[in-house]
């Protein structure tokens, strides 16, 4: 059995984009932001396995730096989030 690499990894991120397809749906749907972020997080997860897997098969290294990139937005997007819903009611930035 001759198994493609390139032809798996296409399947998986082909796979992966209809993931994102219920992730948008649950980002669109909520009923809460937590159920909102999370889906955002999930929606950043997915695209960086989907540029990986692209970056493999097509053989476009820059695509990996993407990942990252898209990577390091989705955490600090996370942490800027629960930072702010850690928040008292009435609680101001001190950056303000």
């Amino acid at each position: 059995m001759n198994l493609d690499i390139g032809a798996l990894s296409l399947a998986l991120a082909v796979f992966l984009l209809l993931n994102l397809g219920a992730a948008l749906w649950r980002a669109a749907r909520g009923p809460t932001p937590a159920d909102r972020m999370l889906a955002a997080l999930l929606f950043g997860s997915t695209g960086v396995g989907i540029l990986v897997l692209l970056a493999f098969a097509g053989g476009h290294p820059a695509l990996v730096d993407v990942a990252l990139v898209l990577a390091l937005l989705a955490a600090i997007t996370g942490i800027a989030f629960a930072q702010r819903a850690w928040q008292k009611p009435g609680e101001e930035d001190d950056a303000a």
